[in-house]
């Protein structure tokens, strides 16, 4: 197991760069099983999750090459195989390999996936979606069996708008050669780079950015070489934002999409945040900063929770009391103990809420990365905090960002990594 050890306190100054979007790239790595041909994602994030996804690709037999930021996929000689895999426990995204596999091969024999344990995240929504489009699957033990031979129903209704649910459905419905409704879906931005990538593909998909989809199967597939952008992080940018904002730095973010983070602005602006918005990149500089009244997490466009273990640290030097509600989740808030230990003024309510009283100093200690958002939100208590800090278990942060001491260091912190 890897630890960070980072000497706190430092001012950082400088540059750092948004990577490709983890939630994209996870998606977009099963829908070229919906190509038949060779593909090319450019600006993709070289992190574990991602890795993990490839190791699963290589088993079904597609050809791998990744360079820098560039992956190539070949899937031309992919073929079924059971996914009774370690990696698909390891990883919560190894769930949307089973609508693609399912429909493309007619079954499927599949672990349940794992990940981060942040709280309930059923996979029933998959499993009726996918039964309603004319599946027959059963969940025995923690294998998910399933088979499938025709569609059955093309207007499928979500109970839940789960962002996974809606990718499974949105890649088994390319299959139906009659036009398929989906509605009341989850429309974050990395799903709308799935549905531009499978359009880009020759699919054809109508109402990407909206709760409605309406998906066919074209005539006019790609059977080409496709190239494809990975869009920016818009969770890492907002990462980076609460990075300068807690460690009152100058701190240029670059390579993002603004539009993407209206409901992160508002709370900057109730916080007094001093940033400007220029062109793809956003200048944050060192601000007095003052409590929200709340954070309430919810589905995009709404505050996102991978933000709200960050901006619970950033509400730690914030002047008052910052209510959050952490409305998705129930085991998020396991971070706000170890910034309690750290000094932190912090009381957990329930499950769903917690205030944060501020500003309060931080000193070192040594914590514990819990997962990918909560580990980086307490690497960022660690910079910022008095004395040294040990971060334990830094293979967590890696899941979700790459090379993220290397990037640090190039802004001036004192951070070490440690086998």
């Amino acid at each position: 197991m890897a630890k960070f050890i980072i000497q706190g306190g430092r001012k950082l100054e400088g540059k750092i760069k948004v990577s490709g979007s983890k939630n994209a790239i996870l998606a977009l790595i099963p829908a070229t099983l919906l190509v038949e041909g060779r593909v090319i994602f450019e600006n993709v994030p070289r992190i574990r999750d991602v890795e993990v996804m490839i190791k699963i690709m290589e088993h079904l037999g597609a050809k791998i090459n990744f360079e820098g930021s560039r992956l190539e996929i070949d899937t031309k000689n992919i073929g079924y195989q059971d996914l009774l895999l370690p990696e698909i426990k390891a990883l919560r995204a190894s769930i949307l390999f089973l609508g693609p596999i399912l429909v493309k091969f007619g079954k499927i024999k599949i672990f349940l996936p794992g990940g981060d344990i942040i709280g309930s995240r059923p996979i029933e929504t998959h499993l009726e979606g996918l039964k309603s489009l004319g599946a027959e699957i059963e969940v025995n033990g923690e294998v998910i069996e399933g088979k499938f031979s025709q569609f059955k129903n093309h207007r499928i209704i979500l109970k839940e708008s789960s962002v996974t649910a809606t990718e499974t459905l949105i890649m088994a419905s390319t299959f139906s050669s009659r036009e398929i409704q989906l509605r009341l879906v989850a429309f974050e931005p990395h799903i709308q780079a799935l549905c531009c990538f499978l359009n880009l593909a020759g699919y054809e998909i109508e109402g990407i950015g909206s709760p409605f989809l309406k998906i066919k199967k074209s005539s006019r597939l790609n059977a080409k070489e496709i190239v494809f952008s990975v869009p920016p992080d818009y969770i890492e940018a907002g990462s980076f934002i609460a990075l300068a904002g807690a460690t009152k730095s100058k701190i240029l973010i670059e390579d993002l999409d603004p539009e993407e983070l209206d409901s992160v602005f508002v709370i900057l602006d109730e916080m007094k945040l001093n940033y400007e918005i220029i062109n793809k990149s956003i200048l944050v500089k060192p601000s007095k900063l003052k409590a929200a009244k709340k954070i309430q997490t919810g589905l995009y466009p709404k505050f996102p929770s991978d933000l709200q273990p960050l901006f619970g640290t950033l509400a730690t030097q914030a002047e008052g009391v910052t209510l959050i509600h952490e409305w998705m989740y129930e085991n998020r808030f396991g971070y706000l103990n170890e910034l309690k230990y750290m000094g932190a003024n912090v009381e957990i309510l329930d499950p769903h809420r917690a205030i944060i009283i501020g500003p309060t100093p931080l000193f070192g200690k040594e914590i514990q990365a819990l997962d990918i958002r909560s580990g980086i939100s307490l690497l960022i208590a660690g910079l910022l905090a008095e004395g040294q800090t040990i971060i334990n278990e830094a293979e967590k942060i890696d899941r979700g960002y790459e090379k993220i001491e290397e990037r640090l260091k190039n802004l001036g912190a004192a951070i070490e990594r440690v086998s």
